[in-house]
């Protein structure tokens, strides 16, 4: 596959998870703090990675959120949050998923996904 069409296939996929105007703000602010990070994440993780057939879009969603809180990266888990509603996941499949990672992540990282996840719920009709 050519550059030019995964970077298509990643701003699709930006598109349907994050809806048309929300994806342009985002990408618009990525471009805004460094223009190549906007495009290895359209082109590799959105057009590469997230466009992989062998999982659904929410299992990779609820796959990322736990890895997010776990590390601690609250930027990238809200978006991902975001994500996960559009990709099928439920308000209470996010809230199970944070509540797995306590005994292993540890309950701050726990608290504060569900803090974060609590916030884009009150966003989000």
């Amino acid at each position: 596959m050519t550059l030019e069409a995964r970077q298509e296939r990643g701003g699709q996929l930006l598109r349907d998870m994050l809806g048309p105007d929300r994806a342009e703000q985002t990408r618009e602010v990525w471009r805004g703090i460094c223009p190549e990070f906007e495009n290895y994440v359209v082109e590799f993780l959105a057009g590469e990675i997230w466009s992989r057939p062998q999982l659904d879009r929410r299992v990779k969603s609820l796959t990322t959120i736990a890895a997010l809180a776990a590390q601690g990266r609250p930027l990238a888990l809200e978006l991902n949050i975001r994500f996960a509603l559009h990709n099928g996941a439920t308000r209470q499949d996010i809230v199970e998923t944070l509540l797995q990672i306590a005994p292993y992540a540890g309950f701050p990282a726990c608290w504060e996904g569900l803090t974060l996840a609590k916030k884009v719920f009150q966003e989000t009709p």
